[in-house]
């Protein structure tokens, strides 16, 4: 199949790379700043492109990989001259309805949920996509492109994929916040952060096979009241973050009293 990537950010490139691995064709890259339209268009043998107008006018999909506040103001310069063609974009909390003014009828999401760096390689096939479309052809579309790189693909409306997204906030974004948030407490007691790695990784082992709700432990669950005040004053000189520990520290108890 032929792609054409408009985007070169740490989706875009994953994406891209593993598209072009499995031997289809990325004819170009288009990217605000020619630097970044051209890292990515030299891993993938593509036509590095930094004015939407120059893009070819014909490819099996145009996936969109942007940030989610410039796709107002570039959708209707993408498709200008290109209206027969389909669209897609990866965004997870956008719907589908962002294409509806522009006067299409090929259009989509395909909304790969993971989260990614540009050079640490995903593999794909354990990826969730998630896709939705405008109409049957569109929709069948989205899959085949999904199924070239994941086996698992599942058609969710653009209601779901938002709560869908939200809760992807909350499992990746905020616990990686909190991993920082512990390695900056590790560094004021002189502490490495890979102390930490083994509980890490038992922790998210523990939710492949227990609810959330099971595997939780610690001084909230039990509400140790002296063990939650002391560490709450060791926050004392960090008013932000002893707030945050406050506040999850209610949460886990509110949510374990309620069940």
């Amino acid at each position: 199949m032929d792609f054409v990537f408009v985007g070169a950010g740490r989706l875009a490139t994953q994406l891209a790379c593993a598209l072009h691995e499995k031997g289809h064709r990325i004819s170009a890259v288009y990217s605000r700043t020619m630097e970044s339209a051209s890292a990515l268009s030299e891993r993938v043998d593509a036509l590095p492109v930094c004015d939407v107008s120059l893009l070819p006018q014909h490819a099996d999909a145009f996936i969109v990989a942007v940030k989610d506040s410039a796709l107002p103001e570039l959708l209707p310069r993408l498709v200008t001259s290109r209206e027969g063609e389909c669209f897609l974009h990866t965004a997870g909390s956008i719907p589908l309805s962002v294409f509806e003014p522009l006067g299409i009828e090929r259009y989509g999401v395909l909304y790969p949920m993971q989260t990614f760096s540009k050079e640490r390689k995903v593999d794909f096939a354990k990826v969730p996509f998630f896709i939705e479309a405008s109409n049957d052809a569109t929709l069948q579309q989205a899959n085949r492109i999904a199924c070239l790189v994941s086996t698992h693909v599942r058609q969710l409306s653009s209601a779901q994929r938002r709560q869908l997204h939200l809760a992807a906030v909350f499992a990746c974004n905020f616990t990686n916040h909190c991993y920082e948030l512990a390695a900056r407490l590790l560094e004021a007691g002189g502490l490495p952060f890979d102390v930490m790695l083994p509980l890490i990784q038992e922790t998210a082992e523990k939710v492949q096979t227990m609810h959330p709700h099971d595997a939780q432990t610690g001084p909230a669950v039990r509400y140790d009241e002296q063990v939650i005040e002391a560490q709450s004053q060791m926050l004392s000189s960090l008013p932000q973050l002893r707030e945050v520990y406050d506040l999850l520290s209610r949460s886990i108890h509110e949510f374990h009293q309620s069940k």
